[in-house]
């Protein structure tokens, strides 16, 4: 499957705190190259995420969430959110410019392609991995420049 080109996005949501009480929650992050339309009508979209990743267990709990469809430029955020064993998400967003979405509070990377905020309206068990559909709640097409990022033969690429 190496030998497939896949667009690059980067997967948000916002892990609220365990208790009111305490300190904030938490944005969480995670590269995906597994995401894919799967209906205009309803507008629906599906994320295949590692069975047991923070990611999948957190939207196990939340339903909303967004992706950032990554542009050319932004190959060094792909790469910090797809590193193994990675410092904690505060740290990761810390230098990386974003907005809060309106419908899902998850970070929408400045500077992406387009974005999407999604509700998960299914998961689906598929071997080690849960594929997520989602529906979309709001998109945007916020005119970046360049093309997207790509993943081919294990590296990130550009086309052109």
């Amino acid at each position: 499957m190496s030998r497939l080109a896949s667009g690059v996005v980067l997967v948000t949501a916002y892990e609220a705190p365990l208790d009111p009480e305490g300190p904030c929650g938490e944005d969480v992050g995670m590269t995906a190259t597994s995401f894919m339309s799967v209906s205009l009508d309803p507008p629906l979209v599906m994320v295949s995420l590692r069975e047991g990743s923070r990611m999948d267990d957190l939207l196990t709990e939340q339903p909303l969430w967004a992706v950032s469809l990554l542009s050319e430029n932004q190959r060094t955020i792909a790469g910090r959110f797809a590193m193994k064993g990675r410092v904690s998400d505060r740290l990761l967003f810390a230098d990386i410019p974003y907005v809060r979405g309106e419908a899902t509070g998850a970070p929408l990377i400045s500077g992406a392609l387009a974005t999407l905020e999604c509700r998960t309206e299914q998961r689906v068990t598929a071997g080690d991995h849960t594929l997520v559909i989602g529906r979309v709640l709001n998109a945007s097409v916020p005119g970046a420049d360049g093309g997207p990022l790509a993943y081919f033969r294990g590296r990130y690429r550009q086309l052109g």
